[in-house]
């Protein structure tokens, strides 16, 4: 089961492809497909060894869902899939193998931690073996040319390149030895050493001004207005003056597809409800959101993030007074 609204629907890509040559190998056990879609390259590594215990992860609620259905429609039952935003969701860790078909344009901060955080997760002896398209191989080479970081194999497709390799033995003497930095992160919390929290998503600041109100907002990329409002944002902001100058209740409020989070922190600066739910198929969207509320003096307490691609409502969560949000004409 497929969807048009995520990566490669109407058939297996060639980058996909290159991947699965090694999905027979009997030496892996416990494997981690980041960036998952709708499943194919991890379920293919499920069903290929009833035995293996597999991860598939995505930022996207939608893609965990068909990879869900996917699997259930297999009938495998080694089969974990949840989201996460790159590695930072990720509870486990000693995979024999790491995979990926890295996004075209996921810029090179988030590439460089999808190759290099492998490591805190991989088994001492594990494998990541990820997929570019042909003008990326370059930066792949680039970041993986380190003295910990030992390639195994490059092999080139017609516009794709797959890149095997694992991680050396840190210096423990060294400040920056694999074995030092591993019981470094060990020692802190999930959420210092997350890549969000790292500043990897990060684009820059911009200032809003709107119809009396003005705040602040540290934007990331791969999510629209990082410079300027939308022309549907300005009309929800409007919506929402209009809202406040009625004086109706608004103390229980939901919003949906908050994208950088202009419309959660305006909503918290016009009215500041009890409380704030926000909901989107996009982890980095809801974490960015989340980051610039609270940045505006917004308490975390009674601010919910909902990881769905519908709007379903967990049920200890009163009904809301009001629901804002922009909808995408790419859903249809």
């Amino acid at each position: 089961q497929v969807s048009q609204e995520l990566f490669s629907s109407y058939q297996i890509d060639a980058g996909t492809r290159l991947l699965l040559k090694i999905a027979a190998s009997n030496e892996i056990n416990k494997v981690l497909d980041i960036g998952c879609g709708y499943g194919p390259l991890g379920l293919a590594f499920a069903a290929a060894n009833p035995h293996r215990q597999v991860h598939l992860v995505d930022r996207d609620a939608l893609a965990v869902e068909f990879t869900r259905a996917n699997a259930e429609l297999n009938g495998l039952k080694n089969v974990t899939a949840y989201g996460s935003l790159g590695y930072d969701d990720v509870p486990d860790k000693d995979f024999d193998l790491i995979l990926s078909n890295i996004p075209g344009k996921a810029g090179r901060p988030a590439i460089e931690s999808m190759l290099l955080d492998a490591q805190y997760i991989l088994a001492p002896q594990g494998i990541a073996a990820v997929v570019v398209v042909t003008p990326l191989a370059e930066t792949v080479s680039e970041i993986i040319d380190r003295p910990d970081v030992e390639l195994l194999l490059r092999e080139e497709g017609s516009e794709h390149v797959v890149f095997h390799y694992h991680f050396l033995p840190g210096d423990e003497s060294g400040s920056v030895g694999r074995a030092s930095l591993r019981a470094k992160l060990a020692s802190t919390t999930k959420q210092v050493e997350s890549a969000f929290q790292r500043g990897v998503y990060d684009r820059g600041q911009m200032d809003v001004a709107y119809r009396g109100l003005k705040f602040s907002m540290q934007t990331v990329r791969g999510l629209p207005e990082f410079d300027k409002l939308s022309h549907q944002t300005e009309l929800l902001l409007a919506a929402l003056e209009k809202v406040q100058s009625s004086g109706k209740n608004a103390q229980h409020t939901l919003v949906f597809n908050p994208g950088q989070g202009h419309a959660p922190v305006a909503l918290w600066k016009r009215l500041a409800p009890e409380t704030m739910t926000l909901v989107d198929r996009d982890l980095l969207s809801l974490r960015a959101s989340e980051r610039n509320l609270l940045a505006t003096g917004r308490p975390p307490e009674n601010l919910s993030l909902l990881h769905h691609a519908s709007l379903d409502l967990a049920e200890d969560l009163p009904p809301p007074d009001l629901i804002l949000g922009v909808l995408r004409d790419s859903e249809g």
